[in-house]
Order: structure tokens, then sequence, then C-alpha cells
């Protein structure tokens, strides 16, 4: 486990002084108002200019957490509690992650410069995985908090590391270059981002250039002369630039752009070689380059790096071209902006207009080290000299400096009114640029001005999945541990994504059906512990390989497990599943005799957990067998712990298991369909919130006379003239025949629209006479007003199955408040 040490070690590794009983420590947290386990967890109070985690200890403890660092003489311990006193919280937070870093030998690549920094950082981590175990910075977490938080997440089975380290004033870096101290480098380039506390960009790029100061390597590219004079002056570092010169290591012989895609024809020392970009924007390929080299560096061969950098997926939140609104292009780089990277956004903007006419929407520039009015003169003159039509602009400074736009630019105090003022693209055909600061929130812009492609969605709302696991984490307690059922692709939902969410909210276990589910899990990054709940005859070197743990259900399987683990030392532990009543997969009662025999004295063959499914939990009639099924595990249980010599975890319970039998709690519970708002019973359904809603948008409609007949076997003839609204969404997305003819239903401007005549396989047909509405107006399958049971009600089955049967081609969009 990442970061395990006891509270002892950090009082000495950060020179502080302990109080209250030792405990061990995994995980870090500086925001109480994160959900988190509070077993093992260190509450770090970090003051800041606007808050100070000394305020909220009481907050933690209310949560079951005891364990502190704390500023000397900020805050007033109480009983049971444990801490850690120091001087500096946040360097005793570095502190920590220096001698954490410390304590492993795989190589670390440090990533910094003024932009691309996350993008190189994702992109590599996608050409590298496939044989390499990473650790990397969530996010963009390269700040003097976020480093140090990332660093701490290294564990002993990591093969290389990727950490972006950000500064905004002199002498940041050094705490930086101490906590990630990297083996090697990347510089991606220098621009104007976080200028106003640097004389010049030259001493941006000197306290950059620190973080290198102990790597062996460095990538850069040796065009950008500022970069490139930084790194020349740091002793034995071996530099590795790439440029259009014939001097570089990685020389540009050629380069072409096709519309989206680029070809590079390249040389590294004496091979020539030719790569495939899928996209044409400089800074794209700037940062592939940068990927390339550090590729080639680590020994990847020229045909193995052409193959895998013509897969890249864009990274989401970086210069993205969609459709828009209005027959027109959307280039979407709402997240960042500076005088460097507009530079490069408006360059892409030309190409993709290829003569069409373009549209900036630009927000306020912060923290750019020039004065005011130089600086928005700066963007004046880009914005002529890209040729711009049409220019919004958004934010205080720039209506401030309204003189130096062209005529005709208009002027918004913030997204909001711009988009009451323009719900969409206010120009015709155009090809619109919208580029601005994270605060000012333009991605809102992108979303209500982008063209959906494919109509039918499926949104996943996060935060009400939030509540809802909080919801069983306060019924249940600290001291019982979560797993989340992440299987048939998160019931539905993503599972990739629904498992980066209940890592980021620190369950304990996730759960799958197949060993598939978990590598696919294991090949996204995700390293919570997974257990695979259904296994197929899988061989227990891919279950090791990819760090995965199965259940043991009958005499075959524990043998298998017991054979590998006899050969392996660090063979995955298993996890018997016991047959209480459910008569699917598990050990019988005639099994349990020879299962203890055949585990009295295995000293190979670890055992993580003993588990059972209740049958029945939810439902109040059968609640004799539940509480039977509860007891028979017990009672096995304790044989197997006394058979072991020691006492795995023990989880029956499920959802409806862990709201109605306390007494089933034990140590751990599984949650599934509680998580995606559906309870035991309707009062505890009332305290969830539903968390999926699937929307479609009407395709067209039409004016149908009396006799005709809707949608295929002309079962459906209208006895009296219609509307009929045509809906893109059909069996192949998941909406069941059994729907057609009346027995399904949406809803329209809040208004019930039954369906008419067969569902076909992309489409169906619903009856909108009464209900004015017209061609891309929303119609709703199920949602928080329209619930999923009573979706789930006319299908005639259960909501696990109506959610389950969503097609992967509907697209999942996940949304936070």
């Amino acid at each position: 486990m990442a970061g395990q040490c006891l509270l002892s070690k950090i009082a000495e590794v950060v020179g502080g002084t302990m109080q209250g009983a030792d405990r061990s420590i995994s995980r870090l947290s500086i925001d109480s108002r994160q959900p988190l386990d509070p077993r093992g967890t260190l509450f770090i109070a970090l003051q800041g200019k606007h808050h100070d985690g000394h305020h909220y200890l009481q907050a933690m403890r209310q949560r079951g957490l005891y364990s502190f660092l704390v500023r000397r003489g900020a805050a007033t311990l109480e009983e049971g509690d444990s801490a850690v006193w120091v001087d500096d919280p946040l360097k005793a937070l570095q502190d920590m992650a220096v001698w954490h870093r410390a304590q492993f030998r795989l190589p670390v690549v440090g990533i910094t410069g003024s932009n691309g920094k996350t993008v190189v950082k994702e992109w590599l981590y996608q050409l590298l995985c496939p044989e390499e175990r990473i650790v990397r910075s969530p996010g963009s977490w390269n700040s003097q908090v976020g480093v140090p938080l990332s660093v701490w997440e290294i564990d002993g089975k990591d093969t290389l590391g990727l950490f972006e380290a950000g500064i905004s004033e002199p002498g940041e870096m050094d705490a930086l270059e101490r906590i990630i101290a990297p083996d090697i480098g990347i510089f991606t380039n220098i621009g104007p981002a976080h200028g106003a506390h640097f004389a010049s960009d030259a001493a941006k790029a000197d306290e950059k250039a620190k973080l290198f100061r102990s790597a062996k390597t460095v990538v850069f590219c040796s065009d950008h002369a500022t970069v490139r004079e930084a790194l020349n002056k740091l002793p034995g570092v071996l530099l590795l630039g790439w440029g259009r010169k014939h001097d570089a290591d990685l020389h540009i012989v050629e380069e072409h752009a096709n519309g989206d895609r680029s070809t590079l024809q390249l040389r590294w020392g004496n091979e020539p070689f030719t790569v495939e970009l899928p996209f044409s924007d400089d800074a794209s390929v700037e940062n592939a380059l940068h990927c390339i080299t550090l590729m080639l560096h680590l020994g990847r061969s020229t045909e193995q790096v052409a193959e895998r950098v013509r897969q890249l997926r864009p990274v989401s939140m970086r210069l993205e071209t969609l459709p828009a609104l209005n027959n027109g292009t959307l280039l979407n780089d709402a997240y960042s902006n500076d005088l460097a990277s507009l530079t490069i956004a408006l360059g892409q903007l030309a190409r993709t207009a290829a003569g069409r006419t373009k549209l900036v929407v630009l927000s306020d520039i912060a923290d750019s080290g020039e004065a005011p009015e130089q600086r928005h003169a700066q963007i004046a003159g880009l914005l002529r000299s890209a040729g711009v039509e049409h220019v919004i602009a958004i934010g205080p400074a720039m209506r401030e400096h309204a003189a130096l736009f062209p005529a005709g630019t208009r002027f918004f105090d913030d997204a909001d009114a711009l988009l009451n003022a323009l719900p969409e693209p206010p120009v015709q055909g155009a090809v619109t640029l919208v580029k601005g600061a994270r605060s000012f929130g333009l991605e809102r812009v992108v979303a209500r001005w982008e063209e959906r492609t494919h109509g039918t969605v499926m949104e996943v709302d996060l935060e009400a999945m939030r509540h809802n696991l909080n919801h069983w984490r306060e019924r249940c307690g600290p001291q019982v541990r979560i797993m989340g059922m992440v299987k048939a692709g998160g019931y539905g939902s993503g599972a990739v994504e629904m498992a980066r969410f209940l890592a980021h909210e620190q369950v304990a276990w996730l759960g799958v059906a197949y060993a598939d589910e978990g590598i696919e899990l294991r090949r996204q990054g995700i390293r919570t512990p997974v257990l695979v709940m259904n296994p197929e005859p899988v061989p227990m070197e891919t279950l090791h390989r990819y760090q995965l743990q199965a259940e043991v259900y009958d005499h075959r399987s524990l043998r298998a497990a017991m054979d590998f683990a006899a050969h392996v030392p660090d063979a995955p532990a298993v996890h018997i599943k016991l047959d209480t009543g459910m008569h699917r997969l598990g050990f019988l009662p005639g099994d349990v005799p020879a299962l203890l025999d055949a585990l009295r004295g295995e000293k190979a063959l670890r055992v993580a957990s003993i588990f059972s499914h209740l049958a029945a939990a939810e439902d109040p009639t059968q609640d004799a067998f539940t509480r039977g099924q509860v007891a028979l595990f017990r009672e096995w249980s304790a044989q197997i712990g006394d058979a072991l010599g020691y006492k795995p975890l023990l989880h029956i319970a499920n959802s409806a298991g862990a709201t109605r039998f306390p007494e089933a709690r034990l140590d751990m519970v599984r949650l599934g369909i509680g998580l995606h708002g559906i309870g035991a019973d309707a009062q505890e359904t009332a305290q969830l919130r539903p968390v999926e809603t699937l929307r479609t948008v009407i395709a067209q409609v039409k004016e149908l006379d009396a006799g005709e007949s809707v949608s295929y076997g002309r079962k459906a003839l209208l006895a009296a003239p219609a509307r009929i609204a045509v809906l893109p969404i059909g069996y192949a997305d998941g909406l069941s025949r059994r729907l057609g003819e009346g027995c399904g239903r949406v809803w329209v401007h809040g208004q019930e629209a039954k369906t008419v005549g067969a569902i076909c396989m992309d489409m169906c047909m619903v009856d909108v006479t009464r209900i004015p509405c017209a061609p891309g107006d929303e119609a709703i399958v199920f949602s928080p007003q329209h619930p999923l049971q009573d979706y789930a009600r006319d299908l005639g089955t259960i909501p696990y199955e109506a959610l389950t049967s969503i097609s992967p081609r509907v697209k999942r969009v996940f949304v936070r408040e």
C-alpha cells in the first residue's frame, strides 16, 4: 500500500513531536469535505489564504478520524486523538514525501514547463502503460501541495513515475525538486504563464530548470533558445533535444499537415523513420515529440513508437475539436489562457477554418507579468494577425480595454451573461475558438454550443453517487469497509469512470464479475484492490500479473490457488465463497469439513476474506431465511478462521442487507444498486439520490392521418389523426422491444408520450399529439423526476437489468455539481 508507515516514523521524518497512540498511516487527507475511510488516514491541517485546516478537526473526529498532523499551538487535542506537532504542516507534508520517495528505486520522470505538462504526462501514460506499472500525478496536481500528495502514492510495485511540477514564484522549485527527485526530465516550453513574479522568461526558465539539477537526462525542444540556455547551466546532465536543425538528437526532417493529421519524417541517430499523428495543431505536435524522444531514450524501437503514437487519444480539456450548432465547429481550449497558448490556439483556428469565418470567445488573461495595457494590445494584435472576423470578450479587464479591440467586438461580464444573450453560436457556419482561464467556466459555453452527433446520452451524476455512498458510510459506521461493485460496466453506467470515482472516494475494494473487467481497470490505472467474484477458468498467472484477487468456491478452484501459491511467493490472496442458501457458487455444508482440512497448516496461500451472498435481503417475508444465512455464515467463517490461525475479512451484506440487517455488516459491505439510488425500501430510496438519466432528442415530428400504420409489422394502426415523434433510440441502444406498442413511454416537456408501434433497432416512435414539441427537443426515458424503477416496471423487470441493458454505444456523460 502506498505510503504506509507509523505515526512515530512520520514524527521522526518531519522533526515533529508525537502525542497519543501510535497508529499505522497509509492515506493522507487535506480536505475535510472529501469522503474518506478514517482508518489509516492522517489529516494534515494546512493553512492557506482562505482556510485553516485546524478549524476542521472536530468535523474529522465526527467522521471517525483521530490522526492529525497539526501546527504547534494551533489546536487542542481530545482524548483518543493521535497527533504529530510541527512548526509548518506544509513543509512537514513535503518532508514526508521526500522521505517516501527515497524508499523506492523506480525511474521517475519530472515534467515542467509553461504549457503541455498534463498532456505530455497523460500521453506518456497511454504510450507506456502496456508494459509499465505507472504512478502519476492525478489530473494537474503540480503544486506545492499536489506534488507531495502525488508522490505519496508510489508503492513497491510501480515501475515508472510521471509527475508534473508547476511554479508561480521564485524559490518554489527547490521543494518540488526534493520531492520528485527525477531521474529523467521533460521541459515542455517557456511562455508568459505565471510570469508576474519573474523579471524575464529567462529567469522563469532558470527556476523551472532547477527541477533537473540531479537528473541524469532531460528531454526538451532544442529550437527553444531560452529553454536550451537554462538547461545548459546544469552540470553533468545529458540533454536530449528534438528540433528542426540537423544537430538535434531527434531531427525533424520533414513535416506535413493533412487536415486533422500530421506526418513527420524523423531521424534518431542514423535511423530515419516516419510517424503519423492523429492531430495537426502545433501544441499537440510539440507534446507528441517530447513523448517520442523519451520513448526512444527508454529503448523503445522506432517501429513501436510509430505504432503507438498513431493511436494517441486527445486528453480531455485540451484544445478539442467538436461539431457545433448552426453548422459550425468548436475548438475547445476553455481551461487555460495565456499569450503563448493563445498564439498556438489561433494557429490551429486558422488551419481548421480553411477559409471559413473565424470567431473567438476569449476570457481575461491573468498573471502574465505585463502591464495591462501592453497585454491587451498584444491580444488585439494576435487576433488581427490571425484574421479573426468576430470576437466575444469575457471579463472586466477585456471590457476595460475595449478600445483596443476590433469594432463589433461584444463584451460580457461572465459566461452566464454570454449564454443568456447567445444560447447558440451567433455566426452560421463559423469555426469558433473558445479560449479561457479555468475560473471563467467557459466549458459551459462549449457544452451549450456543441452539437451532439448521437442524441441519446446516459448522464451519470457523480455527486448523487457520492451522496449515496456517504449514506451507507454513515449508516454502517467507520469500522465497516465498503466494496463498490463495478461489474457489468458499472451497472451500465461506465465501469472505468465509476471505478475511478470510487477509488477517489477511497472505498476499500472494487468488485467485478470476470477477470477481463478487472484487467481493464488495471490497464486504466486503477489501483484499488479488485475482487473477481465469478471467475471463469482463468490462469492464476493472469490474476497475479494484474494484481487481481479471485474467489475460490470449490475444491478444484482452491487446489489451483494453493498449487500456484506454493510456487509464487507473492501470489494473489483468495476469497473463500460459502453457499449459505443462494445456491449459486460456493462451498456447500458437506464441503466444509474437507475445506477445513485443506486449510489447516496452509502457509503459502493467503485468504483475504470469507464471504457469501444473501438471497433475499430486500424481502421482509424472507427475513427468517436471511437471518439463518447470516448465522450459518458466522458459524462456518469462525471455523475457517480457526483452521487458518487468523481472521480474514468477513462480508455477506449487499446494499439491502447492510440497511435491514445490522448484524450482517461485519467487516465489509458490498454496495451495488444502492450506489445508484435504489434503497432497500421506499423510505430509504427517498433518502438517496437517483444517479442516472437516459435522454434522447426528437429527430422528426410527423402528422399522420387516421388509418395510417407506424413501424414494422403494421400492428399500430392509428384510430385518429396523430402527431408522431421519431426518437433516435432503439433496441440496439437497450430500449427493449417489450416497450413497443404503448407499453413504454418517454417524457417530453414533462408530459408522458407513449410508444407507438414496434421498437426498431435504432429508433422508436411516440405519440406527441397533445404535446407541443419540435425536432431537437429532449425526450427523457428515465431521470430523477421519472424514476428508473418505473422504467423497470414498464419492462417487467428489475432496475438491475434495466440499467445494465443500456448499450455501450449510448454515450455516458459524467457530471458533477
